[in-house]
């Protein structure tokens, strides 16, 4: 059973940066490399959303309200993704997950980490 664990969260200021990341443990480098990975967060008393999107083949996807802030990369060989996160804003503030997703039971998560936007 893979194991995701996020690290990097905390507390920034409005206009700020953090780096998130995500290192998988207990799952081969090669079998790694054919996951979508993700990053998602939920804030309070909202849905889990999706934040950003990464295909195998590199390909991504970013949800409107992040576009052109948020960075999702991969480093396939240390079974690491991450997600750069610039001109944070307040309503950033969430628990965010890092996913990998090669369908059916193939779906795992981290357990998350906060992230706080205020002054």
């Amino acid at each position: 059973q893979a194991q995701l664990v996020e690290s990097g969260g905390g507390l920034v200021q409005p206009g700020g940066s953090l780096r998130l990341s995500c290192r998988a443990s207990r799952m081969i480098t090669s079998t790694f490399s054919m996951f979508d990975v993700a990053w998602y967060r939920q804030a309070p008393g909202k849905q889990r959303e999706a934040v950003a999107t990464m295909t195998d083949r590199r390909s991504t996807n970013y949800a409107d309200p992040v576009k052109g802030r948020f960075t999702i990369s991969r480093d396939n060989s240390k079974k690491m993704l991450f997600l750069e996160m610039n001109s944070l804003k307040p309503e950033d503030t969430a628990v965010y997950y890092c996913n990998l997703d090669r369908g059916g039971s193939d779906d795992y998560w981290g357990q998350g980490i906060q992230v706080t936007v205020s002054s």
